[in-house]
């Protein structure tokens, strides 16, 4: 059983649909980590488009799933509550594995460094225990517009 449901989710970060990544989230430390999981639709906006005959998830499309597991982690703190988390920075990011309809992305996004609003996350994205993508993330925690 799910720890956050997309419902639960979506009462913590602003994104909806067709830009929610996540649709659940698994394992959660506030502050600190989280395991987010996506089971990838060939119904999927983006498939129409990224490829034609080959549908293959983008990966920056990947990278932000990550950085919406890495901000169920981040938002979840007390002091963050109704806050937005912004990309600032990806760094070392490396496409291993094609993702494509049918597989459940695995994404863990782990919190390494916070100063202040600014932090950063290592995140990995596996399909079936193999690594399909890796980045490092760097956020910066602003106030929420609305």
């Amino acid at each position: 059983m799910s720890l956050l449901t997309t419902k639960e989710i979506m009462e913590i970060i602003p994104h909806r649909q067709p830009f929610l990544l996540i649709d659940t989230v698994e394992e959660l430390e506030p502050g600190v980590r989280a395991v987010a999981k996506k089971c990838v639709s060939y119904n999927e906006p983006f498939f129409a488009g990224h490829f034609p005959g080959e549908p293959v998830m983008p990966g920056v499309l990947i990278i932000e799933a990550l950085a919406q597991a890495g901000a169920v982690a981040i938002l979840c703190k007390p002091e963050n509550k109704g806050k937005t988390a912004y990309f600032a920075a990806i760094s070392q990011a490396k496409f291993k594995k094609k993702v494509v309809p049918g597989d459940v992305l695995m994404l863990r996004t782990e919190i390494i460094k916070c100063k202040g609003p600014i932090g950063v996350g290592k995140a990995e994205a596996t399909v079936n225990g193999e690594l399909a993508a890796s980045a490092e993330l760097t956020f910066a925690i602003g106030a929420s517009e609305g």
